[in-house]
């Protein structure tokens, strides 16, 4: 059943669905930006029930995106993705749904393999530091990161 908005409220939506236009979101972001464009508490409140009963916010559904986004095109390591999504307003148990499923060895190695390009014709320990370093900032523990740098160590000179 959709609500009829007041005209402040109708505002706010149209804020709102112009700030979704651009990527989905999560429920506390959409809250923090209308909020800081100075709408009431009330409108905001309003305009989030009625995005939830269209459908067009749900954490869940943001938190899925954005790990499937992740893995696609940045990867990251479990620790940095549920940082990512804390900072987003993700509540821990919706986040400790969504990351269960992270395949931390496969996104470190997708990650490193781009980065390992850079590192053509170094020596083991320049390769070692450069694409460890560069796993580790992306949220990857040192294990992960040193068993992805040597399988690609290993790839990239079997033949020499």
């Amino acid at each position: 059943m959709r609500r009829k908005l007041v005209s402040s409220d109708q505002s706010c939506l149209d804020t709102a669905l112009r700030y979704l236009s651009y990527r989905p979101r999560s429920e506390w972001e959409i809250r923090r930006h209308l909020e800081k464009k100075g709408f009431s508490p009330t409108s905001v409140q309003a305009v989030l029930l009625s995005l939830r009963e269209q459908k067009l916010v749900d954490d869940v559904a943001f938190a899925e995106f954005w790990k499937t986004n992740r893995e696609s095109f940045s990867p990251r390591g479990r620790v940095m993705l549920r940082s990512e999504l804390r900072r987003k307003g993700i509540a821990q148990d919706i986040i400790a749904e969504v990351i269960q499923g992270v395949d931390e060895e496969a996104s470190a190695y997708e990650a490193a393999q781009k980065k390992a390009r850079r590192f053509a014709g170094s020596d083991y320990d320049s390769f070692r530091r450069g694409v460890g370093a560069f796993l580790r900032q992306r949220g990857f523990n040192y294990e992960v990161a040193q068993q992805t740098v040597n399988q690609l160590w290993k790839e990239r000179y079997k033949d020499a």
